[in-house]
This record gives C-alpha cells, sequence and structure tokens, in this order.
C-alpha cells in the first residue's frame, strides 16, 4: 500500500530549475556596437610635418634673387663709372682747391676766384702729388688728400742757402729781408723763387728753397672740367 502524494510537495526532480531558454540579459557584441566602441576611444592627434624640400626650395630662390640683385648693381656701377669720363694723363683739367700746412693754415686756394686753375696732366707743371690726386677724378667731384714732402716741393735743401756778392745784375737791385724774389739764371733758363735772408753793402744772403719745402701739404680739390686731347 503505497503513501498517499501530498499536495503541493513536488518530487526531488521538480526542485531541479528549469534551463532558461530565452533570451539572455547579456547581448553579444554586434559590429555596429563594436564600431559605436570605437568611436569613444581617444584617437591618436596627427601632427603636420613641415616640408623641408618646400622650405629648401623656397631658401635657394632667396639666395638666387640676391645673388641676381647683386649682380645688377654690379653692373650699374660699371656702366656709370665706364661712362663718366675721367681725368687722365694728357687731359686739360679746370680745379678749384685749397692747399693747407698741416696745422690748418691755408697757404693758398682759389676757391673765391671767378676762374678755375687749368693745367694739362704730364706735363709737369703741378706738383707730382696733386697731378696725381687728381687722376681718376671726375666732373664735379670733390676730394681731400694729404700730400707728403716728398710727392710735393721736396724735402728742404741747407745747400740752397747762398750768400753772393752784390755785383753785376744784382748790383743796383734794392732788397729787403724776408720778401720773395724770382730770379733768372741764365746759363740754365731757369728761373727760382728765393727768400732774402739777410743783406750788407757787399752781399746778400737768400733761400732758394720753395717756401713749400720740407712741408706736408694737405688739399681739398674740387674737379669742374675735363677736356680730352
Amino acid at each position: 500500500m503505497t503513501d498517499p502524494e501530498t499536495p503541493g510537495e513536488k518530487t526531488p526532480d521538480e526542485n531541479i530549475p528549469e534551463e532558461k531558454t530565452g533570451s539572455t540579459d547579456k547581448i553579444a557584441d554586434s559590429p555596429e556596437n563594436a564600431a559605436d566602441d570605437k568611436s569613444k576611444e581617444p584617437r591618436e592627434t596627427m601632427e603636420k610635418i613641415p616640408d623641408n624640400k618646400a622650405a629648401g626650395k623656397q631658401k635657394n630662390l632667396l639666395i638666387a634673387v640676391g645673388v641676381a640683385i647683386i649682380i645688377i648693381l654690379a653692373a650699374l656701377c660699371a656702366f656709370v663709372y665706364l661712362t663718366t669720363p675721367v681725368a687722365t694723363q694728357g687731359d686739360v683739367v679746370s680745379v678749384y682747391y685749397t692747399g693747407a700746412f698741416d696745422n690748418g693754415t691755408v697757404f693758398d686756394s682759389n676757391m673765391n676766384s671767378t676762374s678755375p686753375f687749368v693745367f694739362r696732366m704730364d706735363n709737369s707743371s703741378v706738383i707730382p702729388g696733386f697731378e696725381e690726386a687728381v687722376t681718376g677724378m671726375s666732373v664735379n667731384q670733390t676730394k681731400t688728400v694729404t700730400v707728403p714732402y716728398a710727392e710735393a716741393y721736396g724735402a728742404y735743401d741747407p745747400t740752397l742757402v747762398q750768400t753772393v756778392n752784390r755785383t753785376g745784375p744784382i748790383a743796383n737791385t734794392t732788397f729787403v729781408v724776408g720778401q720773395l724774389y724770382k730770379i733768372h739764371y741764365k746759363t740754365a733758363n731757369t728761373y727760382s723763387l728765393i727768400k732774402i735772408l739777410n743783406i750788407t753793402p757787399e752781399t746778400v744772403t737768400w733761400d732758394a728753397n720753395s717756401p713749400l719745402a720740407g712741408q706736408n701739404l694737405t688739399f681739398t680739390i674740387t674737379v669742374v672740367g675735363i677736356t680730352k686731347p
């Protein structure tokens, strides 16, 4: 005789939970969801890398332009120089000038003259240093140059201080100490500027050195005319 079943009680098999076959709470990642997840990840920052080749080309272009400008300017300067007449040997040159000693004392000038000083280059009419200074100058150009005494009137020569008898042409000449006189030497057919140093009834002592001998001379020269031969 079997025991009656108790209503409402379950057998041991009935206590086993049934396997759920429905949809689960966790949903597998779909491709769309994967894409969304990737979009949420931080993106790498892409920095622009300078184009070294382009920068190099630009630098080379600037250098080429600079060189071209220098060449053009040099060509223009050469053209102006070559087409502008300058004083050379054989030219007749007109100048205004001022001559001064080392201490600034002016010994000669024609700046206030109505006409310039005119001389021919290469005929020894002016001192060598003056002619050298004018060589290469153009019209309306001004130059200041110091000429050493060796290229001016030379060194002072003591042998040119002479005492002569007051006979012949100078017997009746009236001399004044300190004055300058021009003496004509017949034998050499030359003239010399002398300075009287001393006078006696029988003799005269003079100095035949140029008053500018042994002096460095500073000239300010302005060329106002050049005539080519």
